[in-house]
């Protein structure tokens, strides 16, 4: 088992910047996968971003170049800086984790992105 506990989400501008952050009840060593989906209202659920225990991340299209993924293996925790936000980005952000071949989430956290 895997407890998942987000943070970070909330109302922002435009063009700024969120920090979310993700902690996981296992270290980071022993997790194959971490990352975020983010799921917009009448929308399907997307992948924005993920790390592997090697460090390899991958990016939606859309957030390359806003938004970078990084871990904290001695926190256990990963974090998803966006900037240059825009209302599109707008979505309930959900972090996963793999682990030993089930996969555990969190309870979400609201990104919106609005003047």
């Amino acid at each position: 088992q895997v407890q998942v506990v987000e943070s970070g989400g909330g109302l922002v501008q435009p063009g700024g910047s969120l920090r979310l952050s993700c902690a996981a009840s296992r270290t980071i060593f022993s997790i194959n996968t971490m990352g975020w989906y983010r799921q917009a209202p009448g929308k399907e659920r997307e992948l924005v971003a993920g790390i592997t225990t090697g460090g390899s991340t991958n990016y939606k299209d859309s957030v390359k170049g806003r938004f970078t993924i990084s871990r904290d293996k001695a926190q256990n925790t990963v974090y998803l800086q966006m900037n240059s936000l825009k209302p599109e980005d707008t979505a309930v952000y959900s972090c996963y984790v793999v682990f030993r071949g089930s996969t555990y989430w969190g309870q979400g956290t609201q990104v919106t992105v609005s003047s």
